[in-house]
């Protein structure tokens, strides 16, 4: 079936469901969304339960815009919606796009926008005929939300035309019967990094994340593999978060050619942004040739199409897309792939943490059917097992005020994405309880930008961290202790040499960035702690001085002139780490039901994945595999 006649034949079944007084003008696919243009926007508003009706009848999302010249004047909206919409909202902003008929209100409450049951939503449309759409404006003032929303909004016009390409495709009949599914191992498989893996089935190609790996240069994802080439014929992209061991490369893929759908998290794709400019910036500075220019980070944000936590997505002709919370980080995602009509099921973990955190909701592992998963396997040895939080919390405790009391300074390297915000919330009850003295916390890196786009998020944090950001009285991260390291190398010098107090720094595995120069302000002073609360991948330096190393070289060097001896205390406490340990993992499997046929353990080393696939194959009875780099597993 062409095109052209799936596309009438939608716009049939359109018109043969809405009532005879609602115009339909145009139906037209825009990514996963069906889009219906109407000369009768207000009457549309009016009938609200004709577009659930639809949305059931057609198993499609459903939007409806009106028909350029149905709306009020911009002007007459403006004053229109500030009627309609309550003072405590505090709108900021309204944007028309004139082209599409929508209208973008920015405030900072808005679910007061919405309305109950979206009521205030359809009054606006009743009333200027414009589709408002609404977005919230960020307790924290956020560069990279602020930035990436002008860019989208700039490029409307071209993402329009992109998504009705891709909806186009999506929406198509298949090709060919589903009778079979390969995943093919690109990277990621007895090591932690380099993330990527390609889903095949005969009509459709998905590459799922495209991570650097930590502490190696040079060894990327394995993307000359038969299974994933050319990049131009990739169907879609998945990403499950933002780390730079899943994205970092995921630009790389515009560089040569590709130009398809990326599907992630709204927050996952900011904070994709945000880590990948600094990866550029971090190997310019560091001498070495970055693999792709700021361009490429631009055209992948304009290739994303955000995906709601549990909304099910057409992503291909032959599979559906469902992302749940993994726990992980900001955003994070297990994708659920449900392939062709029922055929079969596939699960992509990505990184999960399955206990609830200060800062999220544990990972959801309740899924109506899995055949196979791909499963993480970080701390999957037997002896992984990290201590509770309260304890763990009590020992950074200790720590910190074991410091303070001879006058020393404490550092922790910190990813600037996760670790680094749960730490900040532990630091802030602890000095506002005083269970430690109240001191300056100094934030180095990216992690105040971070911070802030995860205020810019609250629906993806926990219930009770998400009210406490949207009161400002309340936001922990706004807390006076908290300094953002803004004045360089001189303000960094003037740290080290002044009170007690604590720094969060990136990077988290000392591969690099401002964790360097603190090694070198603060190492030679055995008054001062450096103190690892995540995980250090092998052939980190991070690692390497975890495990006792205390001679280190600075900056890539090999003459002795740029070897650092360290003389402070190096401590380690886990239980910060966004990943479940063995037990979480063992949990995770345990408590899921229908539990998956099959489990590809991978994202660990030759240990972890070993001990864990032989053990869930114990327990459980599940055929397990440990795969390797660049193996291809067909299914059923």
């Amino acid at each position: 079936m062409s095109d052209t006649t799936i596309h009438s034949d939608v716009h049939d079944r359109v018109v043969e469901q809405v009532p005879p007084h609602l115009d339909i003008t145009d139906v037209q696919f825009e990514g996963p969304d069906l889009v219906i243009y109407t000369e009768t926007p207000r009457e549309f508003a009016e009938n609200s339960d004709t577009l659930g009706k639809l949305a059931r009848s057609l198993q499609k999302r459903v939007t409806i815009r009106p028909a350029p010249g149905t709306q009020s004047s911009p002007s007459e909206a403006e004053t229109k919606i500030r009627e309609i919409v309550p003072d405590d909202a505090h709108i900021q902003d309204l944007d028309f796009y004139p082209t599409i008929g929508e209208v973008l209100i920015e405030a900072e409450k808005p679910g007061l926008v919405i309305g109950r049951g979206g009521s205030t939503i359809r009054k606006i449309t009743q009333e200027v005929g414009w589709n408002p759409e609404v977005v919230r404006t960020p307790p924290m003032e956020s560069s990279t939300v602020s930035n990436v929303r002008n860019f989208l909004t700039q490029e409307r016009g071209e993402r329009r035309e992109f998504l009705t390409t891709v909806g186009e495709k999506i929406h198509g009949e298949p090709q060919k019967d589903v009778d079979w599914v390969r995943i093919t191992t690109l990277g990621c498989c007895r090591e932690v990094g380099r993330a990527s893996f390609v889903l095949h089935t005969p009509n459709t190609r998905v590459l799922i994340d495209c991570g650097d790996k930590p502490g190696a240069e040079g060894e990327v994802p394995y993307l000359h593999a038969p299974e994933a080439m050319p990049l131009t014929g990739l169907d879609a992209v998945v990403l499950t978060h933002a780390h730079l061991d899943h994205s970092a490369l995921l630009p790389l893929l515009f560089k040569y050619g590709y130009d398809g759908p990326i599907y992630t998290t709204e927050p996952t794709r900011d904070l994709m942004g945000l880590l990948q400019l600094d990866y550029l910036t971090v190997a310019s500075k560091e001498g070495r040739t970055p693999p792709y220019a700021s361009e490429q980070v631009r055209q992948a944000i304009k290739h994303t199409i955000p995906v709601e936590y549990g909304n099910v997505t057409d992503i291909a002709p032959d599979i559906k897309l469902t992302m749940h919370n993994a726990g992980h980080i900001l955003g994070s995602a297990s994708a659920h792939f449900h392939i062709g009509d029922g055929f079969y099921n596939v699960l992509f973990s990505g990184d999960v943490h399955y206990e609830p955190t200060r800062l999220f909701n544990g990972a959801v592992n309740d899924f109506p059917r899995v055949e196979t998963m791909i499963m993480e396997s970080t701390y999957g040895r037997r002896g992984d097992y990290q201590t509770n939080t309260e304890e763990s919390e009590g020992n950074v405790h200790q720590i910190i005020r074991e410091t303070y009391e001879q006058d020393g300074i404490t550092v922790i390297p910190a990813f600037a994405v996760g670790r680094s915000q749960e730490l900040m919330l532990v630091l802030e009850e602890a000095m506002r309880e005083d269970t430690i003295p109240t001191m300056p916390v100094y934030l180095d890196g990216m992690i105040r930008e971070a911070t802030a786009i995860h205020t810019a998020y609250p629906e993806y944090l926990r219930d009770g961290l998400r009210q406490r950001i949207l009161h400002e009285d309340e936001n922990p991260f706004i807390a006076d202790q908290f300094r953002q390291v803004d004045g360089g190398q001189e303000m960094r010098e003037e740290i080290a040499s002044g009170d007690p107090c604590i720094i969060l720094s990136t990077s988290g595995m000392v591969t690099g960035g401002p964790i360097m120069s603190w090694l070198e302000l603060l190492g030679p002073n055995p008054d001062n702690t450096l103190l690892f609360v995540g995980y250090q991948a092998e052939g980190t330096l991070g690692r390497r001085i975890q495990s006792g190393h205390t001679e280190v070289t600075m900056n890539g060097g090999r003459d002795r002139s740029n070897r650092l001896t360290l003389e402070f205390r190096i401590e380690s406490v886990s239980g910060f780490s966004g990943h479940a340990d063995r037990a979480g993992l063992e949990q995770y499997v345990g408590e899921m039901n229908p539990r998956p046929e099959s489990i590809l353990c991978v994202h660990g080393d030759e240990q972890a994945t070993d001990q864990l696939s032989s053990a869930l194959y114990q327990e459980y009875n599940v055929r397990t595999y440990q795969p390797k780099n660049l193996e291809t597993f067909r299914f059923p």
